[in-house]
Protein backbone atom coordinates (compact mmCIF):
# COMPACT_ATOMS: atom_id res chain seq x y z
CA UNK A 1 0.00 0.00 0.00
CA UNK A 2 1.25 3.45 -0.86
CA UNK A 3 1.52 5.88 2.02
CA UNK A 4 -0.66 8.25 -0.02
CA UNK A 5 -3.51 5.72 -0.02
CA UNK A 6 -4.16 6.53 3.64
CA UNK A 7 -2.74 10.05 4.03
CA UNK A 8 -4.07 13.32 2.64
CA UNK A 9 -2.14 15.03 -0.14
CA UNK A 10 -1.19 18.66 0.39
CA UNK A 11 -3.60 20.92 -1.46
CA UNK A 12 -2.32 23.41 -4.01
CA UNK A 13 -3.97 26.27 -2.11
CA UNK A 14 -1.92 25.44 0.99
CA UNK A 15 1.26 26.08 -1.01
CA UNK A 16 0.07 29.18 -2.91
CA UNK A 17 1.60 31.42 -0.23
CA UNK A 18 4.92 33.08 0.45
CA UNK A 19 7.75 30.51 0.57
CA UNK A 20 8.69 31.43 4.14
CA UNK A 21 5.39 30.30 5.75
CA UNK A 22 5.16 27.54 3.12
CA UNK A 23 8.40 26.14 4.55
CA UNK A 24 6.62 25.43 7.83
CA UNK A 25 3.75 23.78 5.94
CA UNK A 26 6.25 21.44 4.27
CA UNK A 27 8.11 20.39 7.41
CA UNK A 28 6.84 16.97 8.44
CA UNK A 29 5.22 16.31 5.08
CA UNK A 30 6.25 13.25 3.06
CA UNK A 31 7.61 13.36 -0.49
CA UNK A 32 6.69 10.00 -2.01
CA UNK A 33 7.80 8.53 -5.34
CA UNK A 34 6.51 5.46 -7.19
CA UNK A 35 9.30 3.21 -8.49
CA UNK A 36 9.35 -0.18 -10.24
CA UNK A 37 10.42 -1.62 -6.89
CA UNK A 38 7.59 0.00 -4.94
CA UNK A 39 7.02 3.40 -3.34
CA UNK A 40 9.71 5.25 -1.44
CA UNK A 41 8.92 8.19 0.82
CA UNK A 42 10.92 10.75 2.75
CA UNK A 43 9.59 12.85 5.62
CA UNK A 44 10.90 16.40 5.16
CA UNK A 45 12.85 17.62 8.18
CA UNK A 46 14.81 20.53 6.67
CA UNK A 47 13.87 23.08 3.99
CA UNK A 48 14.94 26.51 2.69
CA UNK A 49 12.75 29.32 1.33
CA UNK A 50 13.61 31.29 -1.82
CA UNK A 51 11.65 34.21 -3.24
CA UNK A 52 12.06 35.95 -6.59
CA UNK A 53 13.14 39.49 -7.43
CA UNK A 54 13.76 40.53 -3.82
CA UNK A 55 15.96 37.52 -2.98
CA UNK A 56 19.47 37.69 -4.49
CA UNK A 57 20.09 34.04 -3.51
CA UNK A 58 17.16 32.86 -5.66
CA UNK A 59 17.41 31.40 -9.15
CA UNK A 60 14.66 33.88 -10.15
CA UNK A 61 16.39 37.01 -8.91
CA UNK A 62 17.23 38.14 -12.45
CA UNK A 63 13.99 37.03 -14.05
CA UNK A 64 12.47 34.11 -15.89
CA UNK A 65 14.61 31.70 -17.92
CA UNK A 66 14.14 28.26 -19.45
CA UNK A 67 15.87 26.77 -16.41
CA UNK A 68 13.78 28.43 -13.69
CA UNK A 69 10.41 28.68 -15.50
CA UNK A 70 8.76 26.12 -13.21
CA UNK A 71 9.41 28.43 -10.23
CA UNK A 72 6.89 30.89 -11.68
CA UNK A 73 4.03 28.56 -10.88
CA UNK A 74 1.53 27.31 -10.40
CA UNK A 75 2.20 26.24 -6.83
CA UNK A 76 2.54 22.57 -5.96
CA UNK A 77 4.83 21.61 -8.81
CA UNK A 78 8.36 20.20 -8.46
CA UNK A 79 11.32 22.30 -9.60
CA UNK A 80 14.42 20.14 -10.15
CA UNK A 81 17.79 21.54 -11.20
CA UNK A 82 21.30 20.21 -11.75
CA UNK A 83 24.17 21.70 -9.75
CA UNK A 84 27.98 21.40 -9.71
CA UNK A 85 27.78 19.15 -12.77
CA UNK A 86 26.89 16.14 -10.61
CA UNK A 87 23.87 16.60 -8.32
CA UNK A 88 20.14 17.21 -8.58
CA UNK A 89 18.23 19.36 -6.10
CA UNK A 90 14.45 19.54 -5.73
CA UNK A 91 12.12 22.38 -4.74
CA UNK A 92 8.41 22.71 -4.11
CA UNK A 93 6.95 25.70 -5.99
CA UNK A 94 4.91 28.18 -3.93
CA UNK A 95 3.08 31.50 -4.40
CA UNK A 96 0.62 32.33 -7.19
CA UNK A 97 0.94 31.56 -10.88
CA UNK A 98 3.36 34.04 -12.45
CA UNK A 99 4.97 35.02 -9.12
CA UNK A 100 8.23 33.14 -8.48
CA UNK A 101 8.95 31.33 -5.25
CA UNK A 102 9.97 27.88 -4.08
CA UNK A 103 11.16 25.88 -1.11
CA UNK A 104 14.28 23.74 -1.41
CA UNK A 105 13.87 20.33 0.23
CA UNK A 106 17.18 19.95 2.04
CA UNK A 107 16.90 16.78 4.11
CA UNK A 108 14.54 14.06 5.24
CA UNK A 109 13.98 10.78 7.05
CA UNK A 110 13.06 7.73 4.96
CA UNK A 111 9.65 6.47 6.14
CA UNK A 112 8.65 4.23 3.21
CA UNK A 113 10.84 1.85 1.18
CA UNK A 114 13.78 1.79 3.58
CA UNK A 115 15.35 -1.28 1.93
CA UNK A 116 15.24 0.38 -1.48
CA UNK A 117 16.74 3.55 0.01
CA UNK A 118 19.61 1.54 1.49
CA UNK A 119 20.31 -0.07 -1.90
CA UNK A 120 20.36 3.33 -3.57
CA UNK A 121 22.67 4.81 -0.94
CA UNK A 122 24.94 1.88 0.01
CA UNK A 123 27.67 4.15 1.38
CA UNK A 124 25.45 5.79 3.98
CA UNK A 125 26.82 5.04 7.44
CA UNK A 126 23.34 4.83 8.96
CA UNK A 127 19.71 5.41 8.02
CA UNK A 128 19.73 9.05 9.15
CA UNK A 129 22.27 9.82 6.40
CA UNK A 130 20.24 8.31 3.55
CA UNK A 131 18.58 11.65 2.67
CA UNK A 132 20.72 14.05 4.70
CA UNK A 133 21.28 16.93 2.29
CA UNK A 134 19.50 17.99 -0.92
CA UNK A 135 21.61 15.91 -3.32
CA UNK A 136 21.29 12.77 -1.19
CA UNK A 137 17.55 13.31 -0.88
CA UNK A 138 17.17 13.48 -4.66
CA UNK A 139 19.43 10.45 -5.08
CA UNK A 140 17.47 8.28 -2.66
CA UNK A 141 14.15 9.28 -4.26
CA UNK A 142 15.51 9.00 -7.81
CA UNK A 143 14.56 12.58 -8.73
CA UNK A 144 16.13 13.98 -11.92
CA UNK A 145 15.22 16.51 -14.60
CA UNK A 146 12.61 14.03 -15.81
CA UNK A 147 10.48 14.98 -12.80
CA UNK A 148 10.93 18.73 -13.29
CA UNK A 149 7.50 20.36 -13.43
CA UNK A 150 5.55 17.37 -12.10
CA UNK A 151 2.39 18.15 -10.10
CA UNK A 152 2.85 17.02 -6.50
CA UNK A 153 -0.81 17.66 -5.61
CA UNK A 154 -2.25 15.25 -8.20
CA UNK A 155 -3.26 11.90 -6.64
CA UNK A 156 -2.37 10.10 -9.88
CA UNK A 157 1.12 11.64 -10.03
CA UNK A 158 4.12 9.29 -9.61
CA UNK A 159 5.60 11.90 -7.25
CA UNK A 160 3.31 13.17 -4.51
CA UNK A 161 3.45 15.41 -1.45
CA UNK A 162 1.59 14.06 1.57
CA UNK A 163 0.46 16.42 4.31
CA UNK A 164 2.17 16.36 7.70
CA UNK A 165 0.39 14.75 10.63
CA UNK A 166 -1.52 17.67 12.23
CA UNK A 167 -1.41 15.96 15.63
CA UNK A 168 2.36 15.56 15.74
CA UNK A 169 4.00 17.97 18.16
CA UNK A 170 7.17 19.40 16.59
CA UNK A 171 9.61 22.20 17.32
CA UNK A 172 10.67 24.23 14.29
CA UNK A 173 14.05 25.98 14.31
CA UNK A 174 15.25 28.58 11.82
CA UNK A 175 18.62 29.96 10.75
CA UNK A 176 20.65 31.14 7.74
CA UNK A 177 20.51 29.19 4.49
CA UNK A 178 23.37 26.83 3.67
CA UNK A 179 26.16 27.69 1.24
CA UNK A 180 24.53 30.63 -0.56
CA UNK A 181 26.74 33.36 -1.99
CA UNK A 182 24.21 36.17 -1.49
CA UNK A 183 21.87 37.05 1.41
CA UNK A 184 23.97 34.71 3.52
CA UNK A 185 22.47 35.77 6.85
CA UNK A 186 18.80 35.65 5.89
CA UNK A 187 17.23 33.11 8.33
CA UNK A 188 15.09 31.24 5.80
CA UNK A 189 16.29 27.72 6.57
CA UNK A 190 13.85 25.76 8.73
CA UNK A 191 14.26 22.36 10.34
CA UNK A 192 12.70 20.02 12.88
CA UNK A 193 14.58 20.14 16.17
CA UNK A 194 16.12 16.85 17.20
CA UNK A 195 16.06 15.12 13.82
CA UNK A 196 19.36 13.33 13.14
CA UNK A 197 18.79 13.77 9.38
CA UNK A 198 19.18 17.57 9.43
CA UNK A 199 22.25 18.52 7.40
CA UNK A 200 25.28 20.31 8.81
CA UNK A 201 25.33 24.09 8.50
CA UNK A 202 27.90 25.56 6.13
CA UNK A 203 27.98 29.33 5.88
CA UNK A 204 28.18 30.73 2.39
CA UNK A 205 30.80 33.26 1.36
CA UNK A 206 29.53 36.77 0.72
CA UNK A 207 29.90 37.68 -2.93
CA UNK A 208 31.85 40.85 -3.55
CA UNK A 209 30.18 43.55 -5.68
CA UNK A 210 31.33 43.53 -9.30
Amino acid sequence: MRESDRVTLIRREALAIDPVPASRVLLGSVLEVDTPDGPIGVKLVEVEAYRGGDDPASHCYRGKTARNAVMFGPAGHLYVYFVYGMHFCANVVTLHDGEPGAVLVRAGEVVTGIDLARRRRPNARNDSELAKGPARLCSVLGLTREQNGIDLTDPSSPVRLLAADPDEQVEVVSGPRVGVANAVDVPWRFWLAGSPAVSAYRRGAKRRPA
